[in-house]
């Protein structure tokens, strides 16, 4: 969750690791900080609480030149949001940033104290430095970091500066983590997102877990890899980066949130195409062997849904039984997985710390591994016997939208996968012509913002929302409602239509909005749910056929698709107008819709 950049290279360490955590500022943080080694080898510490540009105007007036520095955006986990809490911590000439959590903090917290430290900060990351520190007595800083490593539980990426080594350390496990170069201008630099590299290193590097990553200008290559004995390690990978910047500016969007919204027609189009008449088509073939006799899909948050929606492809079209569930209770129930069947995982990050451990436990099981990912070289991706890789491009906004689309759709590829008509040309034609056609379908929705805009202003103010759908649109109804609570900071909860009878339709007032979800599939029985709204004076929003007069004539505000040829891929469609419903409430409202308060991108933390 939180953001790493370090760097060590001939000039200017303090503006590039600043750029870096700029370029992170996507994955949600409530403090920021930078540590650098001034000219003297005297480590310099300078954090702040609030939003980076507090930071970035606290060093205006500070002499910041440096060749080497580490810095961190802080997701409160252990202590309170202020500044001696932020990163990076310090203690004499050493300096430190955590990503993750130390699970046995406390226990190791109080045998430092024996030892007669003293703590500054209530994080359970202070305990580590000092930990450090108290090794560093006796051996050198990197097998000070292994021995220390190798006490601590639970799943962490630390990363040091010393201002007398003038070296970076840094070590993984089950944490983001990724190492660049350029040696041709001498740059090394380590983050825990390889966004952040982009533009500097032209070579990344992915160490797996209990790695020691030693960044020196005195490495022939500035990076060298140690295992656990202090050994030189292959454990890792590496391949080429371009330099070039990715483009990231919201162009004429006030949000990315916006932008991101608009951008997924065509890559709905992209991805079909690189699937069934790119290199993705080898991707498909290999996966289409599995024959698998069960799925385990494992996610959180939006990814769950998107899990969801393709349990309903699997099970409707292939016949093959699955199971969703969320990651973070998938592990924990002794679960039973037998020889043939197949873990999928799904994550737009390829980082969420809950579903690497599912995975994991489901290698432990023996069974293959497949994953739904947006990020290549990703701990996921990298864990994973098999990767379908999303495509959904950079996504900045917190609360997913692309990516979400993109997980449903590279589910409904991999079923057409693991069907028997997979080798059949006529059934790659029909399949490619519904998803142009739900691309389309997408792009006349588009068009329709200011028709979702007027509802958005009308019903931002209300009280609570209930999203509703029934069979295939219930996992709309709950991405919808979450999508809501994520931006807009309001009570919204998702439903299976014929189940607000069983309790919550006590909540229904004039104030409770009910934004209905009524597909052609089991139409009628819909419809007679949304009229035990009705009949309570709640407020009806309709999402359903432009042809139901009925329909619009029971609804408060209504809004007609055409749902006709989409059959399985609709309520991808339907899920655009909940995106720009929420985008739009929230922009009413005045929230910060690309960075909302208390979330992050990446969840690495359980």
């Amino acid at each position: 969750m939180c953001g790493i950049v370090g760097h060590l290279g001939p000039m200017g360490s303090v503006d590039i690791v600043l750029e870096g955590l700029k370029r992170l500022e996507y994955r949600g943080y409530d403090s920021s900080g930078v540590s650098f080694i001034n000219e003297n080898g005297i480590i310099n510490t300078f954090k702040k609480e609030g939003k980076l540009e507090n930071l970035v105007q606290l060093l205006e007036d500070k002499d910041t030149a440096s060749m080497i520095s580490i810095g961190h955006t802080r997701w409160a986990t252990h202590g309170g949001v202020n500044d001696t809490n932020s990163h990076p911590h310090s203690i004499e000439n050493l300096s430190m940033v955590h990503n993750g959590i130390i699970e046995n903090a406390d226990i190791l917290r109080e045998g430092l104290i024996k030892e007669g430290y003293t703590f500054k900060s209530e994080t359970d990351s202070e305990v580590f430095l000092i930990m450090v520190h108290s090794l560093m007595k006796s051996m050198p800083l990197g097998e000070a970091i292994l021995k220390g490593f190798s006490q601590i539980s639970g799943n962490s990426a630390f990363v040091f500066i010393h201002g007398e080594e003038k070296e970076i350390y840094a070590i993984r496990k089950s944490a983001p983590l990724v190492c660049g170069t350029h040696s041709a201008n001498s740059h090394a630099l380590v983050s825990s997102d390889a966004y952040a590299l982009v533009g500097v290193a032209d070579r990344i590097y992915f160490p797996e877990d209990n790695v020691l990553c030693h960044l020196s200008g005195k490495n022939k290559e500035l990076i060298s890899f140690y295992d656990t004995d202090g050994r030189p390690s292959k454990r890792y990978t590496s391949k080429v980066q371009s330099t070039q910047i990715d483009p990231s500016d919201k162009g004429d969007y006030e949000h990315f949130m916006l932008k991101e919204i608009n951008e997924q027609s065509g890559l709905v189009r992209s991805l079909c195409q690189y699937y069934f008449e790119g290199d993705g088509s080898t991707f498909l073939n290999d996966i289409g062997k599995l024959r698998p006799s069960k799925f385990h899909i494992s996610a959180c948050g939006t990814a769950y849904y998107a899990g969801l929606v393709v349990k309903n492809f699997i099970e409707g079209i292939n016949r093959i039984p699955c199971s969703t569930e969320l990651a973070s209770e998938f592990r924990y129930r002794n679960p039973i997985v037998n020889d043939g069947e197949v873990g999928l995982f799904i994550s737009q990050s390829g980082e969420t710390a809950d579903t690497l451990a599912c995975q994991e436990e489901c290698v432990k099981l023996g069974v293959k591994t497949l994953s739904l990912v947006n990020v290549e070289g990703s701990s996921l991706y990298r864990g994973c016997d098999h990767n379908l890789l999303i495509r959904a491009g950079m996504e900045i906004g917190v609360a997913s939208t692309k990516a979400f689309t993109q997980m449903g759709l590279t589910g409904r590829l991999l079923s057409f996968a693991l069907n028997e008509k997979y080798t059949d040309k006529e059934a790659r034609r029909e399949l490619a012509a519904k998803v142009s056609l739900l691309a389309d379908r997408m792009d006349e929705v588009l068009g329709r913002e200011s028709e979702i805009k007027a509802i958005a202003e009308e019903i931002y103010n209300k009280k609570g929302y209930f999203f509703t759908g029934r069979n295939i649109y219930f996992p709309i109804a709950l991405e919808g409602a979450l999508k809501l609570k994520e931006i807009a900071y309001v009570h919204a909860e998702g439903y299976a239509s014929g189940e607000l009878k069983h309790g919550p339709i006590a909540l229904i007032d004039e104030e409770m909005v009910n934004i209905a979800i009524v597909g052609p599939e089991l139409k009628d029985k819909t419809v007679s749910n949304i009229q035990e709204i009705k009949a309570r004076k709640g407020i009806i929003v309709s999402i359903g056929p432009e042809d139901d007069k009925n329909l619009k004539k029971m609804s408060d505000y209504f809004i007609g698709l055409n749902f006709d040829g989409l059959e399985e891929l609709s309520p991808l469609y339907v899920n655009l107008v909940n995106q720009l419903l929420s985008y739009y409430m929230a922009k009413f409202k005045g929230t910060d819709i690309d960075k909302p308060r208390n979330l992050a991108k990446s969840v690495t933390v359980e």
